[in-house]
């Protein structure tokens, strides 16, 4: 199984390098006791005040090879030297996300995809756009720090991403290391389609296959993977099943279409980017908060920005 790292169409190349084919258990860090201490007093020995740059060198010690010579994990907004109030996790650093940050006293947004509307961030990439600069102000008012944590935790082992959707969807037993596959018992599309809908707390999801069909080999590629990899892995693998965050329509849902026309019984469904992968930063909170005690970390979820009419 493989998970990749998302977003923009222009960068999919070079965001790829950050796929993790490999999921395994990660180790999660304890406190240590300290001897003739009460566990008040070594719970406040262990607290200690947090810049951001000293959470983001926290994070990075756990992550392969980093820090990278080219990454979009930077700070979005804010100062590296900015005290931490407090951490809250989530997909996209949108307005509603920045107000709830604020009202919980938490100043620094750990975010996986952009916040200004392009896979670098550049803010001129629309010139004179109002929005980014009211988006600006809103952070500013708010004293909120934004660092993007995307390639970093796709290149975690295991990726993060992907053992946080695993995780929420009650399906790491499925998962076996160095295979792209997940197996398990025999199950209708519809059951698995309704079970993603459920674990995940999915509204819709789109499919294209027959709801009836028996699905035992599943691939899953939360986020925006490309047509490219999804095809490919499509082709290579021949899965009952692929299950993809976003794609784009004249790539992937085509192919699909196309080549169950013809026989394939490789059946599609589509949760939604930010759904898809909203586990994975949600599993963050758990990963991190005993790396930093004393600190508080919320996970808010950005939630899906369509309504279905």
């Amino acid at each position: 199984m493989s998970v990749v790292p998302t977003n923009d169409n222009n960068n999919l190349t070079g965001r790829r390098k950050f796929i993790s084919d490999a999921l395994k258990v990660a180790g999660v860090s304890t406190l240590l006791a300290t001897p003739g201490m009460s566990m008040a007093k070594n719970f406040f020995a262990y607290k200690k005040d947090y810049t951001v740059q000293d959470i983001i060198d926290i994070i990075l010690k756990e992550i392969p090879v980093a820090p990278f010579k080219q990454t979009v994990d930077t700070i979005k907004n804010g100062s590296a030297s900015q005290q931490v109030t407090g951490i809250v996790t989530t997909m996209f650093a949108t307005v509603d996300v920045i107000k709830q940050s604020g009202q919980l006293n938490a100043n620094f947004i750990i975010a996986h995809e952009p916040t200004f509307y392009n896979h670098t961030e550049d803010v001129n990439w629309v010139p004179n756009n109002e929005v980014v600069k009211q988006k600006q102000e809103l952070l500013t008012k708010n004293n909120i720090a934004i660092w993007r944590f995307h390639d970093y935790w796709h290149a975690h082992r295991p990726d993060g991403i992907g053992y946080g959707v695993l995780k929420k969807a009650g399906w790491l037993e499925y998962y076996k290391a160095g295979e792209m596959i997940l197996t398990m018992p025999p199950t209708s599309l519809k059951e698995i389609t309704q079970h993603l809908k459920s674990s995940l707390s999915i509204e819709h999801v789109r499919v294209i296959g027959d709801l009836s069909q028996s699905c035992e080999r599943i691939a899953l590629l939360p986020g925006a993977a490309g047509g490219q990899m999804q095809i490919s892995l499509a082709e290579k693998e021949k899965p009952d099943v692929l299950i993809v965050g976003e794609v784009h329509e004249w790539e992937t849902a085509e192919y699909i279409r196309d080549a169950r026309l013809m026989g394939s019984k490789t059946s599609l469904i589509i949760l939604g980017h930010s759904v898809s992968e909203e586990p994975g930063m949600e599993y963050l909170v758990e990963w991190l908060q005993p790396k930093v005690p004393g600190l508080k970390i919320t996970h808010i979820a950005s939630n899906s920005p369509f309504m279905w009419v």
